[in-house]
């Protein structure tokens, strides 16, 4: 919170404009991880072990070190600026939790869908929801060790985004990494509710 002067000379409190985004993307992309990296809270996390009942539903093709997975949802917060606030909800990434979609989407500016180049068409179902709903979001390109890297028109051009949709390459573990995704995404929301 941050405090100004008033003509009166007593301070006032600076109410900060608060932002929903969601973190949205394949399962194993990096959602969990990129909530935790850039949120200035504990992120809330609902993250459950990983058994053998769910191999058959859980393809763990690329990463096989994966022993967690979301089962509700990554909350966290960060501010951007003293009168600018986001909160950030992370989606499940299986289908199976895609019931969770449609209350976590409720009232969010944007999003970022995380994508894998390894498994670039898990991220398919994201975009393709975050377009029918008409909501703003950034494909974020996490760089994973060992995975080809790819100019971000290649990915745009994989992904048949629209020319406007950003397309930024970022480490989901590092803090700037992920705030330049945000940022980002609550530049493209503005411009987009600007423009409708």
């Amino acid at each position: 919170m941050g405090y100004g002067h008033s003509d009166l000379g007593r301070p006032h409190i600076v109410e900060p404009v608060t932002l929903k985004i969601l973190v949205a993307g394949g399962f194993g992309v990096g959602k969990t991880t990129l909530v935790g990296a850039v949120s200035e809270i504990r992120p809330l996390r609902t993250e459950e072990i990983l058994t053998e009942a769910g191999r058959p539903v859980d393809d763990i093709a690329g990463v096989e070190s994966k022993t967690t997975t979301t089962v509700a949802m990554d909350f966290g917060r960060i501010t951007l600026r003293e009168d600018l606030v986001l909160y950030l909800f992370g989606t499940p990434g299986q289908d199976r939790f895609w019931f969770l979609w449609d209350e976590l989407a409720t009232g969010a500016l944007g999003a970022v869908v995380l994508a894998d180049t390894r498994r670039l068409e898990d991220c398919f179902a994201a975009i393709d929801y975050f377009e029918r709903r008409d909501i703003a979001f950034t494909v974020a390109v996490n760089c994973f060790e060992g995975a080809d890297r790819y100019p971000e028109e290649s990915v745009r051009d994989a992904l048949d985004l629209d020319p406007g949709t950003p397309v930024v390459l970022c480490d989901a573990r590092e803090r700037e990494s992920a705030k330049h995704v945000l940022i980002s995404v609550v530049e493209h929301a503005m411009l987009a509710a600007a423009r409708g």
